[in-house]
């Protein structure tokens, strides 16, 4: 018998992953919008992952592997900030490549609650984290993890949550939206329990830009990806070669702007509706906000969270932040 079916007969999926209806509706309110606005979190459709997954291999994009060494040198430490016995809780897991490295630090974990919106790259890794962790509970839940959520329990019982927050997805929300979703995660922890947040830092701006522009093209078909999503999905008739991917950084909010521009005037069927675009007007996709060590802390202050320690390179390129919710 096939050792990963009888591993997947063990799991079971807590599927609230959005609806085409969900899609529809959001993807034709921010067409409508003036500037025009998508949301990021429908990059991640299975074709979406596959390429972040890819991104993050390029040599431009340091993000990936410069938290991947930050885990890997704090990962005792980490553990000890965990504590024995704990539920671990990921956001946005993707394909848990960094779970990994904190699952293999953890005294006892008692289980792993992996949400994200790509249902297929979520039960793939599920699939394979059981497998290699068998003592472990793997929950998975297929969700975008910006609604109101309720946490699966293990069956046996933790002695605190941590909620793992990698990659400076952080950074995708502006700074009023970033408070009342650091809020919300609160809303499902108990006084003791942990946030441990990846958060990108402020950095040289050709650094920036070449991140997000990396000359194989990998990031420009990802942002694409979005519009094939939409006529894939929703009978949508927008013509990819005409869009061109561009990202700018803006030193006034320290972020980078993610957008697609129209080549030439055209007209988009979407949903039923027609969309008119002007030469060279855009679409906003991404934002990813550059945080300082100052403003990071503040921030999850703001939000009750209560700052405990942090590591990050010897650049100080990135950081990986440790919070405990205390009241």
């Amino acid at each position: 018998m096939n050792p990963e079916a009888t591993t997947a007969r063990r799991l079971r999926l807590f599927d609230l992953e959005p609806t085409s209806a969900d899609f529809r509706a959001e993807l034709l309110a921010g067409l409508r919008r003036r500037p025009r606005r998508l949301p990021c979190k429908f990059f991640y459709d299975a074709a979406g992952s596959e390429l972040f997954d890819r991104i993050c291999e390029t040599p431009e994009y340091y993000p990936t592997r410069t938290e991947l060494r930050i885990l890997a040198d704090s990962a005792p430490e980490l553990a000890l900030f965990c504590g024995d016995r704990c539920r671990l809780v990921e956001l946005g897991s993707g394909s848990s490549l960094k779970t990994r490295r904190l699952l293999d630090a953890l005294a006892e974990p008692v289980a792993y609650v992996p949400i994200d919106i790509a249902r297929r790259h979520l039960w793939a890794s599920a699939v394979q984290l059981a497998e290699e962790y068998p003592a472990l509970d793997i929950l998975p839940v297929c969700a975008d993890y910006g609604q109101d959520l309720s946490l699966p329990a293990g069956r046996r019982r933790s002695e605190r949550t941590v909620v793992f927050f990698p990659g400076s997805t952080i950074g995708n929300l502006e700074p009023v939206e970033a408070v009342e979703f650091l809020q919300r995660i609160a809303g499902w922890c108990r006084p003791g329990d942990r946030l441990i947040l990846g958060a990108d830092l402020e950095k040289p701006y050709h650094i920036l830009q070449a991140a997000y522009n990396d000359a194989g093209g990998v990031t420009a078909a990802f942002n694409l990806n979005l519009l094939a999503r939409a006529n894939r999905e929703l009978g949508a008739d927008f013509a990819l070669e005409r869009w061109s991917h561009r990202a700018t950084y803006d030193r006034t909010w320290r972020r980078i702007e993610m957008r697609l521009f129209s080549q030439g005037p055209q007209h988009v069927n979407v949903g039923g509706e027609v969309f008119a675009f002007a030469d060279g007007e855009s679409i906003l996709t991404e934002y990813s906000h550059k945080f300082t060590l100052r403003g990071l802390r503040q921030l999850a202050a703001s939000a009750g969270w209560t700052y405990r320690v942090h590591w990050s390179d010897d650049r100080n390129w990135f950081g990986v932040f440790a919070f405990e919710k205390v009241g």
